[in-house]
C-alpha cells in the first residue's frame, strides 16, 4: 500500500480554509461509501442463497467472495473525495 503525500496548499486553494476542505472532502467520503454500500448490497441480493441452516455460515459462497473481492480493488472513499476536490469536481456553498 502506497502512501502518497497530499500538499495541503493545493487543499488550501479549494476553499477559504483547509479545515473547511477536509470537512466538504470527508462528508463526500460519506456519500461514496454509502453508494458503494448500496451498489454492495444490490449486487449480494442477486446471489441465490446457498441454503437457510446456521451451521452453514462457515461455507463461503464463491460469487459472494468475487463481489466482494471486486468491491474491494476500487478506490476507498477519502482517496475518491480528495481527488474530486483537488479535481474541483466538488461544489459546496455556506448555509446562511
Amino acid at each position: 500500500m502506497n502512501i502518497t503525500p497530499i500538499d495541503l496548499r493545493a487543499i488550501d486553494q479549494r476553499a477559504e480554509n483547509v479545515y473547511e476542505a477536509i470537512i466538504v472532502a470527508s462528508l463526500r467520503a460519506r456519500q461514496i461509501n454509502d453508494e458503494n454500500k448500496v451498489e454492495f448490497n444490490a449486487l449480494i441480493n442477486t446471489i441465490p442463497s446457498m441454503g437457510t441452516d446456521d451451521d452453514a455460515e462457515d461455507i463461503t459462497n464463491p460469487a459472494q467472495l468475487k463481489i466482494a473481492l471486486e468491491l474491494e480493488k476500487k478506490p476507498k472513499p477519502h482517496l475518491q473525495a480528495l481527488n474530486e476536490l483537488l479535481e474541483g469536481k466538488i461544489k459546496f456553498k455556506y448555509k446562511k
